[in-house]
């Protein structure tokens, strides 16, 4: 009988032992191990609907006379708003102003490229209930997914892949949508708050409403390395006045850019415009259609904006054959 006490020793110390080897703790790893996931090849990309977006009928606020319960003053950014509450509970980000048609619009591109992008709509007039109450205009929606939560910042400058394909392409989308914030707050990691969603992080761009206009700051704030005036949003002339690709030399691709950015833009190859064009090449005429429906675009406008940037997503697709030099 004294041995039992012992044998129950060595027992324990048996099992820590296999705990601690490198074999056990490289299996214990495995399951919290996974790559982060800032874009995936959209296979379903012939039927995605531009217009409700990856948020989907299901999530869709009403276009026009909703009643929101305000909850606080959105305190980020150049745009007024508010965090409101719906009849369901549901806590939406609403965004007022010339930022909330480009936004949705180009949140919907992304998407259809394979970036992951939040559930978001415009929404042209809605009640408000509380504080600062009355009937809003121009507003865009943002909410989470049930399954993903906003999370922490990520950086342009630095990433897990920044490196990779996918992240230059992103970069070459920016500068088809003439998007010229590139602020570390705009970019959001999702985390999963249901243990059966897959990826467990998402890592999005978002606030993407300085897009669909110029991107060209002032020389004089540029030589400062201040933000300064960057450009407009929602300008169907300029976006149509601006060019984009200028020059090409080797791999290396200068673009009709000038802004603080300047460092980030340069590292965007042929290889990458090439990538990113044949992308945005698969959206079809209606999805284009659709996504600036989205954004509630007057017809004419949509029209001037789509064959803009066809004719960017062109440009691109030409270096394939274009000679190097």
């Amino acid at each position: 009988m004294r041995w039992k006490p012992f044998r129950a020793v060595l027992i324990v110390l048996a099992l820590v032992a296999c705990a601690n080897s490198p074999q056990a703790q490289q299996q214990s790893r495995l399951p919290d191990f996974e790559p982060p996931m800032l874009w995936q090849e959209p296979a379903d990309l012939a039927t995605r609907d531009l217009y409700l977006g990856p948020g989907g009928e299901a999530l869709k606020p009403p276009s026009t006379g909703g009643q929101y319960q305000f909850v606080a003053f959105k305190t980020t950014g150049t745009n007024p708003g508010y965090d409101v509450r719906d009849a369901s509970g549901r806590i939406w980000s609403v965004k007022l102003g010339i930022e909330a048609q480009p936004e949705v619009t180009a949140s919907r591109i992304l998407w259809a490229m394979g970036y992951h992008q939040p559930p978001i709509y415009f929404v042209h007039s809605f009640s408000l209930v509380g504080m600062d109450g009355g009937v809003k205009e121009t507003a865009r929606f943002r909410t989470d997914f049930n399954q993903w939560k906003s999370g922490s910042d990520w950086k342009w400058e630095s990433n897990a892949f920044k490196n990779t394909t996918p992240f230059k392409g992103l970069l070459v989308a920016q500068l088809v949508l003439n998007n010229w914030d590139l602020k570390t707050s705009n970019n959001r990691v999702y985390e999963a708050v249901d243990a059966t969603a897959v990826p467990k992080r998402l890592f999005m761009v978002r606030d993407l409403g300085a897009s669909l206009g110029a991107s060209k700051q002032s020389s004089f704030f540029n030589m400062l390395g201040t933000p300064g005036a960057q450009g407009t949003k929602a300008d169907v002339d300029d976006f149509v006045a601006q060019g984009y690709i200028k020059k090409v030399d080797g791999n290396k691709v200068q673009f009709d850019y000038r802004g603080m950015y300047q460092p980030l833009i340069d590292t965007v190859t042929v290889p990458d415009v090439i990538w990113a064009s044949e992308r945005l090449a698969k959206i079809s005429d209606e999805q284009w259609q659709a996504a600036f429906k989205a954004g509630a675009f007057v017809p004419a406008d949509a029209d001037r904006y789509i064959a803009k940037i066809k004719e960017k997503i062109a440009q691109g697709l030409a270096l394939k054959s274009a000679p190097t030099r």
